[in-house]
């Protein structure tokens, strides 16, 4: 089994460049790396928790689409939240993503690196053909 890097290198804040993968294929798996609210500029998405998940969400589909998948490829998730508060409003967003049936998932609460108020990443079953 071989392991393939799928996307481009990104940048964060200033143009540095991030030293990870968006997503890495190992046979019928696919790991998408943590997605936050970062805007095509390296910037948090400004706003509350309800605004980045949005763009943390669509962030996460356009790594999938790299990947060729979609959230119904999904299998499970991790979500890391910067407020315990934040939780029931993070919840009526991202199932407003998954209207048939939503993925196996965990949800803690952590400090993250970067100022962002939620971080979301992913494990996708795809076969390959």
């Amino acid at each position: 089994m071989s392991i393939e890097r799928i996307g481009a290198e990104r940048t964060g804040a200033g143009g540095q460049a991030l030293p990870f993968s968006p997503a890495v294929r190992a046979g019928d798996f696919i790991f998408i790396s943590g997605q936050i609210a970062m805007t095509e500029t390296g910037e948090i998405e400004s706003g509350g928790i309800e605004s980045q998940t949005r763009r943390t969400m669509e962030n996460l589909i356009a790594v999938l689409r790299k990947a060729g998948c979609t959230l119904e490829d999904v299998a499970k998730v991790n979500v890391w939240l910067d407020d315990p508060r934040d939780f029931w409003t993070f919840n009526r967003v991202y199932a407003s993503y998954f209207p048939n049936g939503a993925p196996a998932r965990s949800t803690v609460r952590s400090q993250l690196m970067v100022d962002a108020k939620v971080e979301i990443d992913a494990t996708v079953y795809k076969p390959v053909r």
